[in-house]
């Protein structure tokens, strides 16, 4: 059934209503070499908001700033109705040890730096942004509910943390009566399949949403791309583009460019773009609240938007899931095969609504 970015979700075990993709932010301003500027970083805002997206995410360092800076400017007039989400952890000054990490000191500037670039006194929704393996989880808990019942954040979150430290961290919270956490930031698409080993069972377990960043495999799935930049000759850090980044992330391999190769024959039956196929894979997972788009151009934006439209019938979908299983290790893939099911349930047949 098509959606659109006013058929809003609960987020999570929250009752907070976004859009069913976000808007990713890290375009805006054009420090990093490949984003958007202030003018075209303005139309993908106003485009997403004026087609009813109410769900932008961003980060403290995002574009050396530059994107909370402009995402304050463009939501100035319209605050109340839009659900902004940034991040801390990641270093904001270089050489200075406390600019960066998951602690308390951090966790408070980080916050207060944001408010004035956003332009407002609260944020809807703070991520950590990437643990750090040194805080200590009850430090992170409770600095985050301090600034819950302060009111400068409404909502908390993680992103790139082990599936194990964010349960931990749920049941502590749970426990002590501190903010639940609500969202899940993880890299989710048809070539980054392996959250679904731990990452999103657990989220689904403890009423986190999904918010999947890079949902077209930093481009790749958009089909872009060629085996023949499997060989490419130029350095792939040389030029500082995007491209670039995505040949050193080692994202450009035979096993997925057979994905894409899928994704465009799907693409093709369904009369769409390889891009919105990929996204509305993606959306189909009903632990996945919000996929987070990040277009640099409103072209880009207009055609990531037509994924909420597309609607694949059971072969369809079935193609693309062969041509990216993954192995979901030990023990699940135990647990979900054969062995594994008679050793707890014999011949008997058990009917579950979960």
């Amino acid at each position: 059934m098509p959606l659109t970015l006013d058929t809003y979700r609960l987020l999570g075990r929250s009752g907070l209503r976004v859009s069913p993709l976000a808007l990713g932010a890290a375009t805006f301003g054009t420090e990093w070499g490949w984003g958007a500027g202030p003018a075209e970083a303005r139309e993908l805002f106003d485009r997403y908001v004026e087609r009813g997206g109410n769900f932008i995410d961003t980060a403290s360092t995002y574009t050396d700033g530059s994107s909370e800076r402009l995402l304050g400017e463009f939501a100035a007039d319209r605050r109340e109705s839009l659900v902004l989400s940034t991040k801390y952890t990641t270093l904001r000054r270089p050489g200075d040890p406390n600019s960066g990490g998951s602690h308390r000191k951090n966790l408070f500037a980080s916050v207060e730096s944001s408010l004035r670039r956003l332009r407002t006194d609260y944020l809807d929704l703070l991520h950590l942004h990437v643990w750090d393996s040194t805080t200590p989880v009850e430090e992170i808990l409770r600095g985050m509910d301090d600034l819950v019942r302060q009111g400068k954040i409404l909502y908390v979150a993680v992103s790139n943390v082990p599936a194990w430290q964010v349960s931990r961290m749920q049941a502590i919270a749970d426990l002590r009566g501190w903010s639940p956490l609500v969202a899940l930031q993880i890299e989710y698409s048809l070539i980054e399949r392996t959250g679904e080993r731990d990452l999103i069972p657990m989220a689904r377990e403890l009423g986190l949403g999904v918010l999947p960043f890079s949902p077209l495999g930093g481009g790749v799935l958009t089909g872009k791309y060629s085996r023949a930049d499997l060989t490419a000759a130029d350095s792939p850090t040389a030029d500082g583009t995007r491209r670039s980044v995505t040949v050193a992330g080692g994202t450009l391999t035979e096993r997925n460019f057979a994905i894409v190769d899928a994704v465009k024959e799907v693409a093709a039956e369904l009369g769409r773009t390889p891009a919105q196929v990929g996204l509305a894979w993606t959306l189909r997972n009903p632990a996945v609240t919000a996929p987070v788009v990040g277009a640099r151009t409103p072209a880009q934006l207009e055609d990531n938007l037509g994924a909420l439209e597309v609607d694949f019938d059971a072969g369809q979908l079935a193609r693309l899931d062969a041509a990216s299983a993954i192995g979901l290790g030990i023990p699940h893939d135990l647990l979900a095969g054969d062995f594994g099911r008679t050793l707890t349930r014999g011949d008997l047949t058990i009917e579950t609504r979960r």
